[in-house]
């Protein structure tokens, strides 16, 4: 029987971010917005009652780090980890500001404001305001509501740190990264799997932060690589 795909969502993202991963894969997203959980931590705590009892973990940006932390608190139920779209470092110069000046203009304007302005830079060239990929992003942030992004932007801001712990991970490794993403760019994942024993770099052409959406293909040709890698002895 083979281990099934979980995939951890990140910021504002659920399930309709991943329809094509759980089309090939009959994966399972885990939604419910963590229980809009504050901290890291308490994400992967909730993420670990609903998995299985071995699986195959995916997260995507801000997923990506409740991933790692679901590997430190149980490694003997991951049996690969796929890093996509995402980064390792602490919170930097200026984030909180940045974080906190978006609640605020939710708070202010409402929560459409808000994505309006968090959306576009997540995306790639080919996908911007006015694109049906776009306005079904736009909505399923939308729906997922200004409290959620609070709790969700105090975790990354309190987030635990996580580079050490790559160099633990001895299991089939992927960082995958959206060749347009400026959120979490390119040598973000290159710096991941420079940590990571064995980790495989593989970057996805026309992607921008949300490449498993974007680019759902390409995105799956690259996780039935990482499915088929062989485990380590």
């Amino acid at each position: 029987m083979s281990v099934p795909l979980v995939i951890l969502p990140g910021l504002l993202c659920d399930s309709r971010m991943f329809g094509g991963q759980i089309e090939a894969f009959d994966a399972q997203v885990i939604d419910g917005f963590y229980g809009r959980a504050s901290r890291i931590e308490a994400m992967a705590a909730y993420a670990l009652e609903r998995m299985p009892d071995t699986c195959s973990l995916l997260g995507h940006s801000m997923g990506a780090r409740v991933a790692l932390e679901v590997w430190r608190a149980a490694p003997g139920r991951v049996s690969r980890i796929a890093l996509a779209d995402t980064g390792v470092h602490a919170v930097r110069p200026g984030e909180a500001d940045k974080r906190y000046r978006l609640l605020d203009l939710g708070r202010d304007k409402g929560v459409e404001a808000l994505v309006d302005e968090w959306l576009p830079p997540m995306m790639g060239r080919a996908h911007q305001p006015g694109s049906a990929l776009y306005g079904q992003l736009h909505k399923m942030a939308c729906a997922a509501g200004l409290e959620t992004f609070a709790v969700q932007i105090e975790a990354l801001l309190h987030r635990p740190e996580a580079e050490p712990l790559l160099t633990t991970i001895d299991r089939p490794a992927f960082a995958i990264g959206g060749r347009e993403d400026t959120w979490s760019p390119v040598d973000q994942h290159e710096a991941i799997a420079a940590r990571i024993p064995g980790c495989q770099l593989r970057i996805i052409e026309n992607a921008g932060h949300m490449a498993p959406v974007e680019q759902p293909e390409k995105f799956n040709e690259v996780i039935r690589e990482w499915l088929a890698w062989p485990l380590r002895i």
